[in-house]
Formats: structure tokens, sequence, C-alpha cells
């Protein structure tokens, strides 16, 4: 079960780092592909740095999960990709419901749900 889960982990850090690496260089197609507007460069350094930023520290945070076998590292990632849920369910409550948000959602609640199983010390934290 540990290779398993190690190998989940390691595909929601390549997620996270792919996604990380497309605010970072190309914000402007990747905001144009989720409905988004950068207008100026205060948005594009907002993008760049916040949403760019953000993603590549999850990756960083579980490659050292990963390397370390240190649960906290991944419960890390977990939080910060349990807050973005939380905000898309703010949205829904109070923006209304499109089902484009549906998918990321659901993606956000397994990557969750794999890092938290991933950090207990029978999944992938200090087994080695």
């Amino acid at each position: 079960m540990a290779m398993a889960l190690k190998g989940l982990v390691g595909l929601t850090g390549l997620l996270l780092a792919v996604m990380g690496v497309r605010w970072m260089f190309a914000p402007v197609a990747t905001a144009d592909e989720l409905a988004i507007t950068l207008d100026g460069v205060a948005a594009l350094n907002t993008a760049r740095g916040d949403l760019g930023g953000m993603f590549i520290a999850g990756a960083a945070l579980c490659a050292i999960g990963l390397r370390t076998g240190v649960g906290q590292w991944l419960q890390a990632v977990a939080v910060l990709i349990g807050c973005v849920a939380l905000g898309r369910v703010v949205g829904m409550a109070t923006d209304g419901f499109a089902t484009s948000s549906l998918t990321p959602f659901i993606v956000e609640l397994l990557m969750v749900s794999v890092l938290l199983a991933a950090a207990r010390p029978s999944g992938v934290a200090d087994s080695g």
C-alpha cells in the first residue's frame, strides 16, 4: 500500500509542479483556459507569484515529504489544497455552481485524501 501511496503523492506533486510552471511562465494562456482575465502587469505578477508560487511550493513539499518520510510535509500540502477546495465551496454557495468547477473540486478532494492517507505512519510517512 505504501508504494501505491508514494506513487499517488508523486503524481500529485507532478501535477502541482506542472500547474505551477504554467502559471509562472505562461500565465495568460493558463488564465484564458480558466476564463480568468489578467489585465496589466500587477495581475500578471500576482498570477505568477501567488498561483505559480503556491503550486510550486506544494510540489516541493510533496517532494520533501516523499524524500524524508515525514508526514507533516504532506499534511501541509493537504491544508493548502483543502483551502482551495473550501474556496470553491464558498464560490458555489455565493456565486452559483459552474459545472466546469466540479472536476477540479473532485480532484482537489482526492488529492487531500491521498496526502492525508500518505501522511499517516502506515502510509508513506515514517515507512522508510
